[in-house]
């Protein structure tokens, strides 16, 4: 019972990491309410700086999709009890998102500055969807699950973990990705947009279209021709370029964990 215990408090830690890296990096992105955020004041050489964020952006994204994969989980496994390999990926997660926030290095300069206060109010009014769009579609999927509570709980009460299964809910239906446009909106929809920013947005993009790759792959993999007919009928980003899934009753929980 101690060590279900033991493991119960390390996954609420850890989505405590999450938590507070997710809140962290609304005001990062968006330039508020956090002590360094991405367009600060820069400092040092340019290409040393330019050098840093992009070994950061790099260690995030090896980190992220290296840790999501079958073969690494099934080795993680042999250090930590299966119950808590989710939230050591959430964690891990979160440091590497955290070391990015903290030796971030501005670049400075501008390519565009939107002066219009109604097309300001619309690209905040984007950035805002996004995230939004972000939270709403991991609860869409199991939050709980997605972020390793569910499991972690579960195994304190002595409950075999369950996958929760293939389903569409909400957005789901009309995109395979909805979480990943979320970010989309909330890495390009600003009104300022600096040489850093777009650094970083289009470092993002690329990562995610390339995730978006492996996470497919892995799905096809493990649910066959049922995910294959989900990917011919459902667009991956843009909704309505496909003809509508209507078949409500194949389901798809699609964990994002790319």
């Amino acid at each position: 019972m101690l060590q279900r215990i033991s493991i119960f408090v390390y996954g609420v830690i850890c989505y405590a990491f999450f938590l507070a890296s997710f809140l962290y990096a609304i005001g990062f992105v968006g330039n508020f309410l956090v002590p360094r955020s991405l367009d600060g004041v820069p400092q040092g050489d340019l290409l040393r700086s330019l050098l840093i964020d992009v070994g950061l952006l790099g260690i995030f994204a090896v980190q992220h999709s290296v840790m999501a994969r079958g073969a690494f989980k099934r080795w993680l496994t042999r250090l930590v009890p299966e119950a808590a390999e989710r939230s050591t990926y959430v964690l891990a997660s979160s440091l590497a998102l955290i070391a990015l926030f903290a030796f971030w290095q501005p670049l400075g300069g501008v390519v565009w500055s939107v002066e219009d206060a109604a097309l300001r109010g619309i690209l905040y009014a984007l950035f805002a969807f996004g995230w939004m769009l972000v939270l709403v579609s991991t609860f869409l999927i199991n939050h709980f699950d997605l972020f390793g509570l569910r499991q972690v709980w579960l195994n304190l009460l002595g409950r075999p973990y369950r996958a929760i299964g293939f389903r569409t809910p909400g957005p789901y239906r009309y995109l395979r990705h909805p979480l990943y446009l979320g970010w989309f909106f909330a890495f390009w929809a600003t009104p300022l947009m600096t040489w850093t920013h777009l650094l970083f947005a289009v470092a993002t993009s690329a990562y995610i279209l390339i995730a978006i790759q492996l996470e497919e792959r892995d799905l096809v993999n493990a649910l066959g021709d049922q995910y294959r007919d989900y990917r011919k009928r459902v667009p991956m980003l843009i909704p309505f370029t496909k003809a509508r899934y209507r078949n409500s009753g194949v389901q798809i929980t699609a964990r994002g964990s790319t």
